[in-house]
């Protein structure tokens, strides 16, 4: 028995090295894909708003380790005082070889949950006004984590393949914009080595599951937050004439507004301005001293940016002084720097060689042209703002291809990031985020 049972265990051993040795993305993304659906429901069912997501950075942290990278917790320095940055890094070395940066963020959102899902958050907390508010994995990071962990796990375990570091990051506050900001500062580039490339996914609400979506250049806007007051002299609803009426004035303001884009701006060069937010008076008869408005900007170019907002100021200030407001009372136009995100640039060259590795693993027809965003992305922080850094966000569909192909059909919208209603399909959307990751940083580390 013993003398015959010889040869079945050499052909066990040299079949379980063959095995090995015939190791995947795909074959690694398929074994992985039970733990890491548990993984995701765990984590929507429990998400976290912005600066604090400590119990997420603690799982990513947990599964960096496991997946063999060095990590370390609490990386990032806020502007506010005593506030703790949950920011992770992970190390995984293989040789010498070109470093690579793979990102993914941590937070939620303040949405109140709608999807019907058994592990559906039903997450209440207060945010840092004070406010008691539902919270929700509005915009897929649960996917973005879960995807981050199995790459780890699979370029841990395909270490022939490539040489060099990847730097594995979990970075928090991506929705409030300041997260990657905040991991800079404390020295992401000097306590850790500078990357040749940094990549990240986003999950994707109007691609089907199973294929990537891929933008050259700009796939993301600037984006800046403008307060507006405009001041005037408020009395009685039935006596205008005495009066200098700042919400006539204003909605001259905002009409005026929309010639920056339709007039002085390129046609071919993108922007947005949204009034997203107006306020004035208190009752029906009585004409208020001030208005006081807040818009988003959207512009891809930084010359664009720097027209718009100049314009912006200057359209607001002529529309007062032509309405007969004194000098003294002019309107107040703050950009807010603190949160202005910077456009995301795909570098040309490396999305060309990413987009290659990508067909090859999923095949030519899952990975197709996405159109650019007049979305935001602090993910741009890790190119620097001379793109110094090549980079490139890719997307990954996550959307039922049968409600996909329905949408098509009936023209009726599906619900879109941040709804409450947006529930990405985990299994194939988190699998196809690991092949496309996996493969795109082996082309870059490849021996």
């Amino acid at each position: 028995m013993k003398i015959h049972s010889l040869p079945i265990l050499l052909s066990s051993i040299l079949s379980g090295g063959l095995a090995l040795a015939q190791q995947t993305p795909q074959t690694i993304a398929d074994a992985e894909l039970p733990s890491l659906l548990m993984i995701y429901k765990d984590i929507h069912a429990h998400p976290e708003l912005s600066t604090h997501e400590e119990r997420s950075a603690a799982i990513v942290a947990k599964e960096l380790k496991a997946a063999g990278a060095e990590v370390t917790e609490r990386v990032g320095k806020y502007e506010k005082p005593g506030a703790t940055c949950f920011g992770v890094v992970g190390v995984m070395k293989n040789g010498v070889g070109p470093t690579v940066l793979v990102r993914s963020d941590l937070d939620a959102l303040p949405v109140h949950e709608e999807t019907g899902l058994p592990y559906a958050s039903t997450v209440t907390t207060k945010n840092d006004e004070g406010k008691e508010v539902p919270v929700m994995h509005a915009c897929g990071h649960d996917i973005h984590m879960s995807t981050l962990v199995g790459t780890a796990r699979a370029l841990g375990k395909l270490k022939d393949a490539w040489h060099g570091t990847i730097i594995f990051i979990g970075q928090p506050a991506e929705e409030t914009v300041g997260g990657a900001r905040a991991m800079l500062k404390d020295g992401l580039y000097t306590r850790w080595p500078k990357p040749d490339y940094a990549l990240a996914l986003h999950d994707d609400a109007e691609i089907e599951t199973g294929k990537i979506g891929v933008t050259e250049g700009y796939a993301f806007a600037n984006v800046d937050s403008v307060d507006v007051t405009v001041h005037g002299v408020g009395g009685h609803g039935a006596y205008p004439h005495k009066t200098k009426d700042p919400i006539v004035l204003s909605a001259e303001i905002i009409n005026a507004w929309q010639t920056i884009a339709s007039r002085e701006n390129n046609p071919i060069d993108p922007v947005v301005i949204t009034v997203g937010s107006i306020h004035g008076g208190t009752k029906h008869n009585i004409i208020p001293d001030e208005v006081k408005m807040q818009l988003t900007v959207r512009t891809y170019k930084k010359e664009v940016r720097e027209k718009v907002l100049a314009a912006i100021e200057r359209i607001a200030k002529d529309c007062a002084t032509a309405f007969g407001i004194p000098p003294d009372k002019l309107p107040e136009v703050h950009v807010l720097q603190d949160e202005f995100s910077p456009a995301t640039y795909n570098n040309p060259e490396l999305t060309k060689r990413v987009t290659v590795a990508l067909k090859t693993a999923l095949g030519n027809d899952n990975v197709v042209r996405k159109d650019p965003s007049m979305g935001a992305e602090d993910f741009c922080e890790y190119s620097l703002p001379d793109h110094s850094i090549p980079a490139l966000m890719f997307v990954v569909g996550a959307v039922d291809p049968a409600k996909a192909a329905e949408s098509k059909k009936t023209g009726t919208p599906l619900p879109s990031l941040h709804s409450s209603k947006f529930a990405p399909v985990p299994e194939p959307t988190i699998r196809t985020g690991i092949i496309g990751m996996t493969s795109a940083v082996l082309e870059l580390m490849k021996k």
